[in-house]
């Protein structure tokens, strides 16, 4: 009986989000329902409580932190000078600048935090060069949709904070987690450009730039690499907490775009209005989760799904391949933050009891968001860099561009499941 209401209450909230009503709403419709209909109206009276906790919890700063973070390295147009230093790099490899897509887009990734923005960035500057030069559109859309996921894989991830608040786990180490799984990845994604240029027999290479123009052109690197050891380095030596090391990279960020002379009252206000506009959607939808969470805790929802889910004589393995699945059907219909919130109150106890690792757990549920960042009908990745084409062609071609990275993560996956040591290794040496 549990089993069903628990269903017929994601179901409904999965409905509402699909109808077009706002996340937080829909959590926070069901959470307030379930809430009263066990408790009466004396529920409204916990709310409260859990709310003023949530908005006064430290944590959370980073999150308009990083946002900020990656609005100013955007804006200072610091992007456009890192696709050309590493396309001076990469471009002589079989695939051309499909291999600086990749690459520009984990590196921004390790300053931006969010894959949609990575995306929108790196495709901004890199489609006219594409176009121009001849690659096969198909092919260029996919590997931007495919690497800008890597924007909440290689820390700082906004995805990740919000895992970590959600479960009270370690932020700091859910990014040191990040770092082996994301570069790896990036890794895959190269390995298939490469494979698949080769195969077709027609490999796009970029002309050689001499080695002295190409050590020049390291000095655009510079910056985020900068803030990503920034961040990283502080919190890995434990020299400051997740919040701290944002407001570092802010500091940095704001240092780099000074110099390069694009820092002007119109650009802060540019960057702030986007960041609390961001940051509000998150924290509001996080409000709600923990509303939702309220209801679940009280009700004993997440102790009746263990039971259920135990009493099925799943393995731990049985479970994680069970959820792949899963995930890949809601990624089809739903968007990254929706899946976590909607998602995490259920599926991580039931994970924890069954003897997986937490912090492994965060960095599968950023893979399975990745996923759902490339998949059709609502990939969002998939909508932004169709959206950033110059021409005017179907959205096909960066679905079936995108295609065999989303197999590639899934295999990826797989391969975390079986040595599940490239993710906890390096958080453990912390």
């Amino acid at each position: 009986m549990n089993v069903m209401i628990i269903s017929f209450a994601f179901v409904a909230m999965l409905g509402m989000m699909l109808v077009g009503m706002p996340i937080a709403v829909s959590m926070a419709v069901v959470g307030i329902v379930g809430g009263i209909a066990a408790y009466g109206v004396p529920f409204m009276d916990s709310i409260a409580p859990v709310i003023w906790g949530v908005q006064n919890e430290a944590l959370l700063t980073s999150i308009p932190l990083f946002v900020l973070l990656g609005e100013l390295l955007l804006r200072s147009g610091i992007a456009d000078r890192m696709y050309i230093a590493l396309s001076a790099w990469l471009g002589r490899l079989p695939g051309g600048l499909l291999h600086t897509n990749i690459g520009s887009c984990a590196l921004f990734a390790a300053t931006s935090g969010s894959s949609v923005a990575t995306a929108a960035t790196v495709g901004t500057v890199a489609l006219p060069s594409l176009m121009k030069r001849g690659y096969p559109m198909r092919a260029s859309l996919g590997s931007l949709a495919a690497g800008g996921t890597l924007g909440i894989l290689i820390p700082p991830s906004v995805n990740m904070i919000v895992y970590g608040s959600l479960t009270n786990n370690s932020i700091g180490k859910l990014f040191i987690a990040g770092i082996i799984p994301g570069l790896l990845l990036t890794g895959c994604f190269m390995l298939w450009i490469l494979i698949s240029s080769l195969a077709s027999g027609n490999a796009i290479r970029e002309p050689m730039v001499p080695l002295p123009e190409r050590i020049r052109s390291l000095v655009h690197l510079i910056p985020p690499l900068v803030v990503f050891g920034i961040v990283m380095g502080s919190l890995y030596f434990g020299i400051a907490t997740a919040a701290e090391s944002a407001a570092l990279g802010v500091i940095a960020a704001l240092g780099f775009t000074w110099h390069s002379g694009k820092l002007n009252r119109e650009l802060l206000r540019t960057c702030f209005i986007s960041t609390a506009r961001v940051s509000g959607m998150i924290l509001l939808i996080i409000a709600a989760a923990f509303i939702l969470n309220l209801t679940i805790s009280l009700t004993g929802v997440a102790e009746a799904m263990t039971k259920w889910v135990a009493g099925l004589g799943l393995s731990a393995t049985g479970l994680i391949l069970a959820l792949i699945v899963f995930y890949l059907i809601l990624g089809m219909f739903m968007d990254v933050l929706s899946m976590q919130v909607a998602t995490i109150p259920i599926t991580y106890p039931i994970a924890i009891a069954l003897g997986v690792d937490p912090i492994w757990f965060g960095i599968f549920i950023v893979l399975m968001c990745e996923l759902g960042l490339i998949t059709p009908p609502v990939g969002m990745n998939l909508f932004v860099v169709h959206g950033i084409r110059p021409d005017n062609g179907g959205i096909e071609d960066a679905i079936w561009g995108a295609l065999p990275y989303a197999v590639i993560m899934i295999l990826f996956t797989l391969l975390i499941m079986m040595v599940p040591q490239l993710v906890t290794w390096l958080p453990a040496h912390m």
